[in-house]
């Protein structure tokens, strides 16, 4: 995620620059050929113009979808920072008398082990994101070192050898970590060292971490529907294939403007709208480790420093700073 206030234009020009240069190289092209052949190439401008305003109001369809899901992204890792905050000061409330400060922390690890789990879940690469070269993304070598290390670099702190060892067996780590803390639980109450009302709260808690896990699966595992991405890809492509073609009707019919005008003005109209679905574009997958998704390692990273500070631990790693002004 970006952090700084704005984008620079050159920033924005070197990630959308492709666009613009196919924009005068094909505008330019039309524009050599009317002058070759004398051919009328020309169209009116009125039913591109037509087709212009049918592609703006699908494209702001598709990006108000996609921030859509950006947003709920970031919803959902904000109540993980809530509950999170709450189940360990629910722990940490029982009985010093019955439950050990050891047990409460091992419980406690447990939870940060679930939080780095479900972190590095979220960055497994699907078949419809981006997947960037990881050596495209050097200007922020803290999320690429910790992109070769691996989840089990992070949680094997927080875990027994041998309930590591179980979990590295398994599919879906997050859920399994949820199911071991449940049973946790339930020997607490088993062993009366937490009343059955207290158990039940502990249950809701976990719930609650379920429910944010299962959301977030939901917008990694579920891709924004291809039929409208595709279409939205196919009908900007054939209204900025026509757009010379309206220009080059409105500059040479005007005795102040000359036809060759028609190639900035083109390569101009042309990368604005694929700008505008690049965004949408990029904005579908708030979870990729991409430019602008959800900064999901530094939220975890926040959540740890808090959890660890409340069991007054004294290896508190530092919070993620901002590489190059991006917040990963």
């Amino acid at each position: 995620m970006y952090v700084k206030r704005y984008y620079s234009f050159w920033m924005t020009l070197r990630w959308s620059k492709l666009s613009l240069i196919y924009g005068i190289l094909y505008s330019s092209i039309i524009i050599v050929l009317y002058e070759i052949t004398n051919i009328p190439f020309s169209l009116p401008w009125q039913p591109i113009s037509v087709i212009g305003i049918a592609v703006a109001f699908f494209l702001g369809f598709k990006n108000n979808s996609s921030y859509d899901r950006t947003w709920e992204a970031r919803k959902i890792w904000g109540a993980i920072v809530n509950d999170s905050r709450t189940f360990a000061t629910a722990i940490l409330s029982l009985s010093s008398s019955t439950i050990s400060t050891e047990r409460k922390r091992e419980i406690i690890h447990r939870h940060l082990a679930w939080l780095l789990a479900l972190k590095h879940a979220m960055r497994v690469e699907k078949s419809w994101e981006h997947n960037l070269p990881v050596n495209k993304l050097n200007f922020i070598p803290g999320f690429i070192k910790e992109y070769y290390a691996g989840p089990y670099a992070e949680i094997e702190k927080y875990l027994s050898k041998e309930e590591l060892e179980i979990i590295k067996k398994l599919t879906n780590i997050p859920s399994q970590l949820l199911k071991n803390q449940s049973n946790e639980i339930g020997k607490l109450n088993e062993q009366r060292l937490i009343s059955d009302h207290k158990q039940i709260w502990l249950h809701e808690l976990i719930g609650k971490l379920y429910t944010n896990q299962g959301m977030s699966e939901r917008i990694k595992n579920f891709p924004f529907p291809r039929q409208y991405a595709s279409t939205g890809l196919w009908i900007t492509y054939i209204f900025c294939g026509l757009i010379p073609f309206g220009l080059l009707d409105i500059f040479s019919e005007s005795s102040a403007l000359h036809y060759w005008l028609t190639i900035p003005f083109s390569a101009i109209i042309i990368w604005t709208f694929f700008v505008v679905d690049r965004i949408g574009d990029y904005s579908e997958n708030p979870f990729e480790g991409g430019y602008n998704d959800v900064p999901i390692s530094s939220v975890a990273r926040a959540i740890e420093i808090d959890l660890l500070e409340m069991l007054e631990e004294k290896n508190i790693p530092d919070p993620y700073a901002s590489e190059n002004g991006f917040l990963m």
